[in-house]
C-alpha cells in the first residue's frame, strides 16, 4: 500500500469508523449491494455487523479487512464463505471510497487477500461484477482472474435483479490440507 494507506483487520473498535465510511459512501455504493435497512446506517447497526464480522474472522470463516488513511475507512475487501476440502474456496469482495477511486487500492487489497487465501490452503477463489462495472472486472484480471461465465438475474440490487460477470481464479493445484 502506499506510505499513507494501511490494510488491516476489522476490530469492533472500527464500529464508529466503519459507519462514517458508509455514510459519506452511501450513494456511490449502493448500486453495487443489496437493499439496505435503515439500521445499516446507524451506530448500533454497525456495531452488531462488526461484532458478527469478528466472530466469522475468528471462526475461520471469512477474512475483512479495511483499506485505512490514518483514522478514515476508505476501502473493504474480504473473503467471505471460506469452505475447507473438497472446495477449498472463497468468494471475494470490495469497495473503494468514492473519493479514492483509480489509485490503485483495490487492486493492492485483492492481491494481499489472494495471498493469504494461498497461505491458508485455499485452491480457488471467485468473485462477480456488474456487466458495467469495467473498473472491477480490470482489477480481477491485472490479479489474475479468469472470466467464467454470467449468472442471469443473480442479485437483488439497485431495486432490481441483476446478472453478474464472474471470475475466477485458481491458486493452487496441489491436494487439500485435511483437518486432524
Amino acid at each position: 500500500m502506499s506510505d499513507s494507506i494501511v490494510l488491516r483487520a476489522v476490530t469492533e473498535d472500527d464500529t464508529a469508523v466503519l459507519l462514517d465510511a458508509h455514510l459519506r459512501n452511501r450513494e456511490h455504493l449502493a448500486p453495487h449491494e443489496p437493499p439496505r435497512p435503515a439500521s445499516f446506517f446507524t451506530l448500533d447497526g454497525q456495531r452488531e455487523r462488526v461484532r458478527s464480522l469478528v466472530r466469522q474472522n475468528q471462526d475461520g470463516k471469512l477474512i475483512s479487512l479495511l483499506l485505512t488513511r490514518g483514522a478514515t475507512v476508505v476501502g473493504y475487501a474480504s473473503l467471505s464463505a471460506i469452505t475447507p476440502a473438497p472446495l477449498c474456496g472463497a468468494n471475494l469482495g470490495y469497495w473503494v471510497d468514492a473519493a479514492e477511486q483509480g489509485r490503485g487500492l483495490a487492486g493492492t487489497a485483492v492481491g494481499a487477500l489472494l495471498r493469504t487465501a494461498g497461505e491458508r490452503g485455499l485452491h480457488r477463489v471467485e468473485a462477480g461484477t456488474a456487466p458495467a462495472n469495467v473498473a472491477s472486472q480490470k482489477v480481477l484480471l491485472r490479479n489474475g482472474f479468469a472470466h467464467y461465465g454470467t449468472a442471469h438475474s443473480h442479485l437483488y440490487l439497485n431495486g432490481a435483479w441483476q446478472d453478474s460477470h464472474l471470475y475466477e481464479r485458481i491458486l493452487s493445484d496441489q491436494p487439500p490440507i485435511l483437518a486432524q
